[in-house]
C-alpha cells in the first residue's frame, strides 16, 4: 500500500476513499495550516500532504519510548476498536471508554498510570486527559478535526476523528510505522494485517467504564 511518487504512506485514493480529509463546518484558528479548502457545502478539507507527514513524524516520535511508557486515549467506538487493534501490536496502555478523573494526577484512583507520552484521539472528547498530561508536563500527540482546539497538544495530526474508516486507516498506518520503528517488522510486506482487520468490531465490545470511586 506504499506509493514512491507521492511519498504518502499509503495512496491517495486510499485516504480520499477513507475520508481521512473530510472535516467538519466549523474550524478553529488553532487548524487554520491544516485546511486544505472550504467546499461549497461548507465542509472545510484537510491537507492530505500535511495529515500524512504528522501522521509519519508521530510514529517516529511513539518509537523512541517504550511501549509500556506510552498511552493512548480513546474514549469513543469508532477510536477504541481500532486503537484497541494498535495497542495489542504495538504493545502500548489503552485507557478505552470514559476516562476518569485522578487517572494520572492521583495515585489513590484505580488505574492511576504516569505514562512519558500519550496520544488522544479527540480533544474536545478527551478534554481530562489533556489537563493532567499538561499538569505532569507530559507531551501529548493528538488526532484533531477542523473543529478541535489543540491548547496542551504539542503534536497535532490533522485528520478526520470521528469518521469510522478514517480512525482505521489512521491505526493501520500507525501501528505498520511503529512496529517498523521497533524492529517488529523488515519490511511493509511483513505487516499482515490489513486494512479490515482495523475496521472490524471486537468480538465482544466492553461496557462504556464506569466511574471509578477514589479508594478511600
Amino acid at each position: 500500500m506504499t506509493t514512491e511518487k507521492t511519498g504518502l504512506p499509503v495512496k491517495q485514493e486510499i485516504f480520499l476513499e477513507a475520508g481521512v480529509h473530510i472535516g467538519t463546518k466549523i474550524r478553529t484558528s488553532d487548524m487554520r495550516e491544516y485546511i486544505f479548502k472550504r467546499r461549497d457545502d461548507g465542509l472545510y478539507i484537510l491537507d492530505l500532504r500535511k495529515s500524512a507527514e504528522r501522521l509519519v513524524s508521530a510514529a517516529k516520535i511513539i518509537s523512541k519510548y517504550k511501549p509500556e511508557e506510552v498511552c493512548v486515549v480513546a474514549s469513543r467506538v469508532y477510536s477504541s476498536n481500532p486503537a484497541s487493534k494498535f495497542a495489542e501490536l504495538s504493545g502500548v496502555t489503552l485507557v478505552k471508554g470514559r476516562f476518569v478523573p485522578g487517572t494520572m494526577t492521583n495515585m489513590n484512583v484505580r488505574g492511576f498510570m504516569e505514562p512519558k507520552i500519550v496520544m488522544v484521539c479527540d480533544p474536545k472528547g478527551e478534554h481530562e486527559a489533556l489537563v493532567e498530561c499538561a499538569k505532569n508536563g507530559v507531551p501529548v500527540i493528538a488526532l484533531c478535526d477542523t473543529d478541535n482546539e489543540t491548547k496542551f497538544v504539542d503534536h497535532i495530526i490533522p485528520i478526520n476523528n470521528k469518521g469510522k474508516r478514517s480512525l482505521a486507516l489512521i491505526f493501520y498506518i500507525l501501528s505498520r510505522e511503529v512496529m517498523m520503528a521497533q524492529g517488529k517488522i523488515k519490511s511493509y510486506e511483513e505487516f499482515t494485517h490489513d486494512l479490515n482487520y482495523f475496521e472490524q468490531m471486537l468480538t465482544v465490545e466492553e461496557p462504556e467504564q464506569p466511574v471509578e470511586e477514589e479508594k478511600k
